[in-house]
């Protein structure tokens, strides 16, 4: 199996405590649909700095850590993702390991 790294980017920030809740309750259930396949199910991005290569920023939302066989299946994975429901998108990337 190999590690796959989800970059959430965009989405709309839930306003309301109830829209809080909901917008929880579909990551919780996404999460517990992956099972096994969630090594780290990652954070929301704060506040944001760039160094070096000027000063843009990327808009990234937050991110997580799935195993998947292959990048298919880990894009597979992403597909019921909650970000997607805010307009957002899931960049799917393999993490290679470097055996550092």
């Amino acid at each position: 199996m190999a590690k796959f790294a989800l970059v959430y980017q965009g989405g709309a920030m839930a306003e309301t405590d109830e829209a809080q809740q909901a917008a929880m309750a579909a990551w919780g259930a996404w999460f517990g649909s992956l099972g096994p396949a969630v090594v780290d199910a990652g954070a929301p991005f704060g506040a944001s700095a760039a160094v070096g290569g000027g000063a843009a920023q990327t808009g990234l939302t937050g991110y997580s850590i799935l195993e998947a066989d292959d990048l298919d299946a880990a894009t597979k994975l992403a597909e019921d993702c909650p970000v997607l429901e805010g307009g957002g998108r899931v960049d799917v990337y393999e993490a290679l390991d470097v055996g550092v």
